[in-house]
């Protein structure tokens, strides 16, 4: 389940870097309130939505079950139950999350697994370019993180955005609120800069894990990893929506490039 490709599968032993490189998605496939229960749309991307069984069902019981839970991904869970749902996942057992798991626990296997990944979400070859958006403002920010998140794998992009989407939940449940009969519901004290300096150095790694000064981030990059992931969870929709106007410059260069591509992408359009 956590397995997946990158290439174009379903055509020809040609593949286009070009299409790989823009994940063209139709606006409505970001917001999955729209896709439930009904026949999901199609993309202009042949490639599969590829994000690993594990990241999508931690996400997804958090949050059915953690949203209101106080300092979800801070407070301490079972060490033999993280393994033992780790090693479960790693058998490629189709486990079922449920109310009787600790929401702490899936919090620390999902923390676990992103930390662990052979290469990080974001690919350490783009660690420095992500960094330096930091000292960035405004639109210049947000244009050049958009192009960066262009060039990441599919199946990174693809999690990356399920991950995204599931923070900013969270972080909309960090203030406590009240039910319509007055009653309080508590926060789950968790705002956008709280959970970029949880995942930020999970997400974005200098260095594999175990490797020598891994752990050794200067206070600089410490502070941008933060900022960038506080940009990206904040501005995660549109900064994964590919503009009408740069998809059809796509689909014109690949006319020229790639007929075969664009020949095979409007006959499913």
């Amino acid at each position: 389940g956590a397995m997946s490709v990158d290439s174009i599968t379903d055509l020809s032993d040609n593949t286009s870097k070009l299409l790989e490189a823009l994940q063209l998605s139709h606006p409505h496939e970001l917001d999955p309130r729209r896709s439930r229960g009904k026949k999901k749309p199609l993309s202009l991307n042949p490639i599969t939505w590829q994000v690993p069984r594990i990241v999508d069902r931690c996400c997804t019981h958090l949050e059915t079950h953690g949203l209101q839970t106080v300092g979800i991904f801070r407070v301490g869970s079972s060490k033999k139950r993280v393994q033992q749902l780790r090693e479960e996942f790693d058998r490629g057992l189709d486990v079922f999350l449920d109310e009787h798991q600790s929401v702490h626990d899936v919090a620390a296997l999902l923390k676990e697994f992103l930390r662990d990944m052979p290469d990080s979400l974001i690919p350490r070859e783009l660690y420095g370019a992500f960094l330096s958006t930091a000292t960035m403002e405004g639109p210049a920010q947000l244009d050049t993180l958009q192009l960066l998140l262009f060039l990441l794998p599919p199946c990174h992009c693809d999690t990356l955005l399920r991950l995204l989407r599931f923070l900013a939940e969270v972080a909309r449940h960090a203030e406590s609120s009240w039910d319509p009969e007055g009653h309080e519901i508590p926060g789950n004290k968790m705002t956008v800069s709280n959970l970029a300096t949880v995942f930020g150095p999970n997400i974005l790694q200098k260095e594999k894990p175990g490797e020598k000064d891994a752990g050794a981030l200067n206070f600089e990059d410490s502070a941008a990893i933060i900022l960038v992931l506080q940009r990206l969870i904040e501005h995660h929709h549109s900064l994964f929506m590919v503009s009408p106007e740069m998809q059809c410059d796509v689909l014109r260069r690949l006319f020229q490039t790639d007929p075969d591509v664009i020949e095979y992408l409007l006959r499913r359009k």
